[in-house]
């Protein structure tokens, strides 16, 4: 008990400072970005730039320390709660140079009350503040570390609220659902109170469905992770060369001794805006040596995971699930093809192949605009399920503890309870001005 209330004394404490940072990218820059956030903000601005503009009003100010002019910046301030972070917040848009920068940072560091903020604090105060829930701060650290098309299009869903918006609408549902069951615990022995509503099951029901709908989508680790499209077949069967090919680039040592590639060659790349993740493996033959025998093993470990598999062997011992592919249409297509000729050499097919993995790829991540549950959404929706499959048939009473635990869960996904222990980790993972 004494070391939870320090700890809420220290966030408490925390949450009182005034914090300041360069929230825009490291100088030189044409325009550098400085942001404060906290009681002290306006009083800080004023130290500088002599007097306040009116809220939200951009204003040209010479910023003086102690007298001397060091730039003249774009001032602006947003008072609380209708801000960012929800606290008062002040930005000052200098003219990008380091030495700028870094003056303005030295002067409000001598600011009583000011400190620099930890990474990630301003979007910590936007959540403790309720300017936005947890699910929503995940979004946008999604966002920050996109790479792709894809990977931007599934974090401004989440960061935008999409799946914020769907738990609320869950939980409005269970409140109703939740009341009758109470309704029916209170008064059942009442005549004028029925038991249950004549579609309290089916509304259930659907609820449940909507649940699994949602599992059932693709996860967001795959969109972060990318496709992996693994090359697989015997030894110069032209793997490698397949592979620098795919992913327009030498990556893999192509020679015309076999065995030449004796592990895994891993390529993150993105084709047409969808993340991929190309692993050329060993050739699948007896090995001649323990080292060799190392790298098949792993190229079978591979090939048996793979998100899109390119088999480059034999046809009448293709794996399951694998595309057929022959690698060497420059010295013939076989007298009986199957599957798919290309050749590395020559760029024939490439694209056409291109065009199918990006077809099959986009068939397994998030469509436009469609959330990706990542694995802490998922594990509690996956609770949600398992709660309302138990509803069936149960005990009014134990109706009502089910539908209190699912609601629990859902708060876990926007983080109204239950996510403390991640929630360092999570806002750790922006950077010190956001």
């Amino acid at each position: 008990m004494a070391a939870d209330a320090r700890a809420d004394e220290r966030e408490e404490h925390e949450l009182s400072d005034t914090i300041y940072a360069l929230s825009s990218g490291a100088p030189p820059a044409a325009v550098a970005v400085v942001r404060i956030s906290g009681p002290k903000a306006d009083a800080a601005l004023e130290a500088l730039a002599g007097t306040l503009p009116p809220p939200r009003t951009m204003r040209l100010a010479a910023l003086r320390d102690g007298g001397e002019v060091f730039d003249n910046a774009l001032i602006v301030r947003f008072p609380g709660p209708a801000s960012a972070t929800g606290e008062d917040v002040a930005e000052l848009h200098l003219h990008g140079g380091r030495a700028i920068v870094a003056a303005v940072l030295a002067a409000l560091g001598r600011i009583d009350g000011l400190r620099e903020a930890a990474p990630g604090e301003f979007t910590r105060r936007a959540f403790e503040h309720g300017r936005i829930d947890l699910a929503e701060a995940e979004g946008l650290a999604d966002l920050l570390e996109a790479e792709t098309e894809a990977q931007r299009r599934a974090a401004q869903a989440l960061a935008g609220g999409v799946l914020s918006r769907q738990v609320e609408a869950w939980q409005a549902k269970l409140l109703v659902l939740a009341a009758e069951i109470e309704a029916a615990l209170d008064f059942s022995d009442e005549d004028d109170v029925a038991p249950l509503a004549a579609d309290f099951w089916p509304r259930l029901g659907a609820l449940r469905d909507q649940v699994a709908a949602w599992l059932a989508r693709p996860s967001a680790e795959r969109l972060k992770d990318g496709i992996r499209v693994v090359i697989a077949g015997p030894p110069n069967a032209g793997k490698s060369s397949l592979l620098n090919a795919l992913g327009e680039r030498d990556a893999a040592i192509v020679t015309d001794v076999p065995g030449t590639t004796r592990d895994l060659v891993e390529v993150p790349v993105a084709i047409r805006g969808v993340p991929f993740v190309l692993v050329d493996t060993a050739g699948l033959r007896e090995a001649g040596d323990a080292v060799e025998a190392i790298g098949v093993d792993r190229a079978r470990a591979s090939a048996a995971t793979a998100d899109i598999l390119l088999w480059l062997g034999d046809p009448e011992v293709k794996p399951r699930r694998a595309l057929q592919i022959h690698a060497k249409a420059d010295l013939g297509v076989p007298a009986e093809p199957k599957g798919m000729s290309v050749s590395a050499k020559t760029g024939a097919g490439i694209d056409e192949l291109t065009e199918m993995i990006v077809g099959r790829a986009r068939r397994m991540l998030p469509r436009e605009g469609e959330v990706a549950l990542n694995a802490r959404h998922r594990q509690a929706l996956a609770r949600v399920a398992v709660e309302l499959g138990a509803c069936s048939d149960a005990d009014p009473l134990i109706i009502a503890e089910f539908l209190r635990r699912t609601r629990a869960e859902l708060d876990r996904i926007t983080g109204r309870a239950g996510v403390e222990d991640m929630l360092d980790a999570l806002f750790g993972r922006f950077c010190i001005g956001k």
